[in-house]
């Protein structure tokens, strides 16, 4: 919900404001001080790591679940955070049953040691990814970032993906990379918006899919559905109010023993 609000400006600094107003991404002077307004924000920014569901699919072996998969020395957590605190995210929540919090907690404790803050939210039981992600509906007021707890996002621009959603006003942006098979979220798009979200199809005529991260405007909260995948993002999509943004480089996903072999050699 907007609210109309009346400020003081110089002259100056209004010429400098109409400069960024193309009309496509920046519409007209409210849009552009929203935009530097959220722009000027994102330097304290809030993630979420989703790591909800039955912890057996999640464990990768006795001891292991996939968030915390040691990689040459490092944690998948630790690598997650990291990339998060260089790209300003200062305050992130990590959502998951209590094996899996547990797990984490073990690694990253306050989350001190990574200049972030950690805050851990327990399911009790989800359906999917948008049920988990809703336990923290009123407790999230800004733009945020959404990450899936089993990928590698070492190389991803997340600066990017952030200003991608910033210039156009979508409920969501995804990140999206190419494919060779749909076996993932498929997105057909027209420039950065997303027309059409289609969850692993039988088939298409062109592979972009859904990476696993996404950045969300509140308002997501408001809307029903247990999966994103196959709830949201497609109701989302048919409003015109889904983005995508292609990245040149891709996540690595760490769904078994395999995965984690080839990411340590």
């Amino acid at each position: 919900m907007k609210e109309k609000v009346s400020v003081t400006i110089e002259k100056s600094v209004i010429s400098d404001l109409d400069k960024l107003i193309d009309h496509i991404n920046i519409k007209n002077r409210s849009h552009a001080v929203e935009y530097l307004i959220r722009k000027a924000l994102g330097e304290n920014k809030t993630a979420v790591i989703l790591s909800g569901g039955d912890p057996e699919l999640l464990r990768v072996s006795k001891f292991e679940f996939r968030p915390t998969v040691n990689i040459k020395g490092n944690y998948l957590i630790e690598l997650q955070l990291r990339k998060l605190k260089e790209n300003n995210f200062n305050n992130v929540f990590i959502i998951g049953r209590k094996e899996v919090l547990s797990a984490i907690f073990d690694i990253v404790k306050s989350g001190e040691d990574y200049g972030i803050k950690a805050n851990y939210i327990e399911e009790k039981k989800s359906n999917g990814t948008a049920e988990s992600l809703r336990l923290l509906k009123g407790r999230i007021n800004n733009t945020f970032l959404v990450v899936f707890c089993d990928i590698l996002f070492d190389k991803i621009n997340i600066k990017e993906l952030w200003e991608t959603h910033i210039r156009h006003n979508y409920i969501a942006t995804l990140i999206l990379t190419t494919s060779s098979q749909p076996k993932k979220g498929i997105v057909k798009l027209e420039g950065t918006k997303a027309l059409d979200f289609t969850q692993a199809p039988k088939g298409a005529d062109m592979f972009i899919g859904f990476s696993s991260m996404f950045v969300a405007e509140p308002k997501i909260f408001d809307f029903e559905g247990k999966s994103f995948e196959s709830d949201i993002f497609p109701r989302i999509a048919a409003m015109g109010l889904l983005g995508g943004h292609v990245s040149s480089e891709k996540e690595v996903h760490i769904h078994s023993k395999q995965d984690i072999e080839n990411l340590r050699r």
